[in-house]
């Protein structure tokens, strides 16, 4: 099993102090999908300003809802999470349909405050609260064989008009390479403020990979596969000069269309300054997973 990641942000960085303190409150209160565990401890690396539950829920990219930043929280009400069932395949030892409490049962609920950059070039600091998705896929065994993980979003027309409209093909799919789905900083997020996972956030299960663009962090996950081969991504798909299969944060290499050097942050005003980009987000722990690989080429 991978080893724990120690958190690097505080709840300081999110949000001020006493909301900061009801919020423990609210968690405290949470009858979660078990035990939360409350990460942090070390001193905040960077002067970040709040990102409120407002903005992180009303400022999304969902396209099964429409291609406006407001139209999944206008439309995700409609989508149905409960039952959910999410279908395990490929090179494990123990695949299966499971019920998302099956599937989450005796796993630890972390609190996980990540840094979110849209490959659009805007960016958010986000309270999650998840799990590893290393524990996850320790628990169903994965083969010798496998070398990636393929994740799907659901599909429900009836729900989703950005899928009756065929804005782009569905379901949507993406992937990581194992190495990738088995870091630390890797999570299957269940919630964000301490309350349940938004259905315009990816309710009720979403990958989160914060080093990379935030496309790579599917949605409303109902299939994982274990594979042996790179698997196909929506938007590598849809044009693969655009977004390659890593995606990682990186602001030396430019999206075909407009800079990557730096980013405007939701929330700021409207006069605020853009920040400069941190190569992988500022999760330097993850440059090792890329030793030798051009990541001008390989993006």
């Amino acid at each position: 099993m991978a080893h724990r990641w120690t958190n690097d942000l505080t709840p300081a960085d999110v949000t001020p102090r006493g909301a900061f303190l009801n919020r423990r409150q609210i968690i405290a209160g949470t009858a979660g999908l078990g035990a939360i565990a409350l990460a942090g401890g070390a001193a905040a690396q960077d002067a970040l300003e709040p990102n409120t539950l407002e903005e992180i829920t009303n400022y999304n990219n969902f396209y099964e809802f429409g291609t406006g930043k407001t139209d999944p929280a206008q439309n995700a009400s409609a989508m149905v999470i409960d039952p959910w069932s999410i279908t395990v395949d490929g090179l494990v030892d123990n695949p299966g349909d499971f019920s998302l409490a099956e599937l989450t049962d005796g796993l630890t609920i972390e609190e996980r405050i990540y840094r979110f950059r849209c490959v659009e070039a805007w960016s958010m600091v986000v309270p999650w609260q998840g799990f590893e998705l290393a524990d996850l896929l320790t628990k169903v065994g994965v083969q010798a064989e496998a070398k990636y993980v393929a994740f799907e979003t659901v599909v429900q027309p009836e729900n989703m008009p950005g899928v009756r409209n065929r804005v782009i093909d569905f379901p949507y799919v993406e992937g990581l390479r194992l190495d990738e789905a088995m870091h630390p900083l890797t999570i299957m997020a269940t919630g964000l403020y301490g309350e349940p996972l938004p259905k315009q956030s990816g309710a009720p299960l979403r990958v989160v990979v914060p080093w990379k663009y935030g496309f790579k962090s599917i949605k409303s996950i109902v299939r994982i596969s274990l594979v042996a081969d790179q698997p196909p991504t929506t938007w590598n798909g849809l044009n693969a000069r655009e977004y390659g299969f890593y995606s990682n944060v990186n602001p030396t290499v430019d999206h075909p269309r407009w800079s990557q050097a730096s980013e405007r942050r939701i929330g700021g005003g409207l006069f605020s300054s853009r920040q400069d980009t941190l190569m992988f987000n500022g999760y330097d722990e993850v440059a090792s997973l890329y030793d030798g690989m051009d990541l001008t080429k390989d993006y």
